[in-house]
């Protein structure tokens, strides 16, 4: 199958092949230092909280695949969540939906000084990011934040009640009074958070629980925990215990 670039005016034929074992993969560097750390958070406290299952895919600037009029499409989000891939024996270069498992429940877009095409609805081949992620794999969640300032865009695939017979489209989802938005799909919500991680101070993507309480990194979970022992030795000291005479279980 040959990459060039031709117009796509008509409905594209889409089908869901498997990436050739001798495709070569662009190896794109990664546009700044921050999107590896706002994706790894983002993956750190799913995995803390138990979240991650074996069938799950959840990967940063990896291979979405497609192909479309005989022509392969390859485009590497910032950060995916697939909630069933089948199984596979060897380490994987990229993935191609339905062929492959689900369809992403959820990509994410990190905004940088550097135009990455993430707003891109043009049609012609390649076809931009945007287009790619509504009209072709139908990814039903499409998330672009901008890390600077803060701005997340939460965009959700809709029907239009207008034109009933037409492809969903994306459509902007205001937050909630909290300034989260829900995901059914994960039954967690998402919203921005501003602090502290591995030496980068600024706005992070979290993960909240369906009673509102942040999913925590591990740097948070090891001072809970050392809070929580500070708290039990006080209350053992209150009733006239010492903590440092307890019989050893």
């Amino acid at each position: 199958m040959q990459l060039t670039t031709a117009s796509i005016s008509h409905e594209p034929i889409v089908t869901w092949e498997p990436l050739p074992k001798d495709f070569q993969l662009e190896d794109e560097p990664v546009e700044n230092d921050g999107q590896p750390l706002i994706a790894g958070a983002l993956r750190e406290s799913l995995e803390l909280s138990g979240f991650i299952q074996p069938q799950m895919l959840i990967v940063s600037n990896f291979g979405l695949c497609a192909t479309i009029d005989d022509r392969i499409v390859v485009k590497a989000p910032d950060w995916l969540y697939i909630p069933s891939a089948n199984p596979t024996g060897f380490t994987r270069r990229s993935y191609t939906p339905h062929a492959e498992g689900d369809v992403p429940e959820i990509v994410m877009e990190f905004l940088s000084h550097i135009e990455g095409g993430e707003y891109s609805v043009k049609r012609s081949f390649p076809p931009g990011k945007w287009f790619f992620y509504e009209q072709i794999l139908q990814v039903p969640i499409y998330v672009i934040f901008e890390p600077e300032g803060g701005l997340l865009e939460f965009y959700q695939l809709q029907n239009d009640s207008a034109k009933p017979t037409l492809r969903e489209r994306y459509e902007l989802v205001l937050p909630d009074p909290d300034g989260r938005h829900w995901i059914a799909g994960m039954n967690l919500f998402l919203g921005t958070w501003r602090g502290d991680k591995e030496g980068r101070s600024g706005y992070w993507l979290r993960w909240w629980d369906e009673s509102g309480t942040m999913l925590p990194w591990a740097v948070e979970q090891i001072e809970q925990e050392r809070q929580r022992a500070e708290r039990l030795i006080a209350y053992l000291r209150s009733q006239g215990i010492d903590p440092d005479n307890l019989p050893s279980s």
